[in-house]
């Protein structure tokens, strides 16, 4: 693949792929000596922002990072403000653009340590970058502990926090902003480096878009300007059949996962909604769920009847189910089927036993909604979040999306995104059954399994953003028109 897999401005890019792209720049005839002094500038403006001058202790480290700390330190100290400046090892140690940097410094160049602080109200960290490869210790852990709870402004990442991973290396100082230059990385959104960070200022330091083209970054933060333009809007001629029939496979004992699902997969728009349950429950599911077919089965084989008619598109197994070798056989009809396919709760625990079955089955449209725990019960992957549902995806060729409140979802292709949208809210009973439900409508329209997986993963978020505290599972899907009518008047 050439060029980025995303919109340019919804890209994160590794710290392999932002040295490239410092690379590129510098090859194209702009200095680092220049991007340097830019990106020391966006530091700078961003202490300025704080309003009245204070002092202020900037914490360097031996590379670049440090090098942008000196910068940002010249800059304020220009502008009248009290500014002290430590540093980790030796003056004599730095090269290339820090050390130029580090030269034009008039000040006294302390000793990083606890006392480098004194009385100052404002630290600058840019000790280390995102791509620190070992724990932080020794003194460095001690001047980070001794920032407390000053106001921090972090370069590139909080010192400790990996920029692709998010993991945290030993420490890392609670942020209240955090400048990172050109794009930002996966591990400003990833947990827990995400609540080390405060806010994300992206400063343009130089760098063009074009520095992406060759670098075709394959992750992003999920958004409407990821899948927009493909969202299945009714079209003026629409029709219940034309926009989709989506099946919802229900359980005999816990009812409610189910009916979540099936009325989120309505209220996202799918024309037709079944729900196919053992005839003891179906009383339960006619009188609760109106607008929505109750289709009464015996067994495995009236459900593969059922989601084989011609007019069903895709199909959900999973929530309140039970974790038995039925559901598992559900599962495997509507993988069979050759349609869109979702597989949530119950009907992935079910494979625990037998996970190389479901990787072989899974042959067309299919999307995989685990939480941390069924995860772990399908794939033996180590790793970050970001790389082990990467890894999950290719392995058995579904889109995998990993729940939580830093959700990632990846294509079998590579592609992933990161959704960053869900408010602490969400952590209630029965929400992933609504998320379920959504991606199943969006497939039953006929959007891509990934796409679909974007679309529903942020606006499971944005519904829930909608309600705010007090929220329950069942009110995301009536939240849902108040979102889409926003959505609509975006994209006219």
């Amino acid at each position: 693949m050439t060029g980025p897999s995303f919109p340019r401005d919804d890209v994160l890019l590794t710290v392999e792929e932002m040295a490239r792209a410092d690379q590129a720049t510098i090859a194209g005839g702009t200095p680092g000596e220049q991007l340097m002094e830019a990106a020391g500038g966006a530091v700078a403006a961003a202490v300025r922002d704080l309003g009245d001058k204070r002092p202020v202790a900037v914490l360097c480290g031996p590379g670049n990072n440090g090098g942008d700390g000196f910068v940002a330190a010249r800059l304020l100290v220009d502008e009248g403000w009290p500014v002290r400046l430590a540093l980790l090892g030796p003056a004599d140690s730095l090269t290339g653009d820090a050390k130029t940097n580090a030269g034009r410094w008039q000040g006294e160049v302390e000793a990083l340590s606890p006392t480098a602080l004194g009385d100052t109200e404002i630290v600058v960290d840019a000790i280390f970058g995102a791509g620190l490869s070992r724990e932080i210790d020794g003194v460095v852990t001690e001047t980070v502990e001794a920032i407390g709870d000053r106001v921090c402004i972090a370069v590139d990442t909080p010192s400790g926090v990996h920029g692709n991973t998010g993991e945290v290396m030993g420490i890392a100082p609670k942020a209240t902003t955090t400048v990172t230059f050109f794009r930002r990385k996966p591990g400003h959104l990833l947990l827990p480096g995400r609540t080390h960070c405060g806010e994300v200022r992206v400063a343009d330091i130089g760098i063009p878009d074009s520095a992406l083209d060759d670098i075709a970054p394959h992750q992003a933060e999920n958004g409407p300007g990821l899948w927009l333009e493909r969202y299945p809007w009714p079209a003026a001629d629409a029709h219940k059949y034309s926009r989709g029939h989506a099946v919802v496979a229900g359980g005999a004992e816990m009812t409610g996962a189910a009916r979540l699902a099936a009325k989120a997969a309505l209220r996202v728009g799918a024309g037709i909604v079944s729900v196919a349950v053992p005839a003891e429950a179906a009383i339960i599911y006619r009188i609760t769920l109106p607008g929505i077919l109750v289709r009464s089965i015996r067994d495995t084989g009236m459900f593969g009847e059922v989601i084989e008619e011609e007019r069903v598109t895709a199909t959900l197994v999973g929530p309140g189910n039970e974790v038995n070798p039925a559901t598992r056989e559900r599962a495997l009809a509507a993988l069979r089927s050759g349609k869109g396919v979702v597989l949530d709760a119950d009907a992935l625990s079910a494979f625990e036993p037998t996970r190389d079955l479901l990787y072989s089955s899974i042959e067309g449209p299919c999307v995989l909604t685990p939480h941390e725990g069924e995860f772990r019960r399908l794939f033996d992957l180590t790793g970050d979040r970001l790389t082990r549902v990467r890894e999950a995806a290719a392995l058995c060729g579904a889109v995998v999306l990993l729940k939580g409140p830093d959700t990632v979802i990846a294509a079998p292709d590579g592609r992933a995104v990161i959704n960053e949208n869900a408010p602490p809210d969400l952590a209630t009973a029965g929400a992933g059954d609504v998320l379920a439900g959504f991606v199943l409508g969006l497939l039953a329209q006929g959007m891509d399994p990934f796409d679909a997986a974007c679309a529903g993963a942020w606006l499971h978020g944005a519904a829930a953003a909608e309600v705010g505290h007090g929220l329950i599972a069942e009110d995301l899907g009536d939240m849902l028109p108040a979102v889409l009518r926003k959505l609509a008047a975006e994209q006219k």
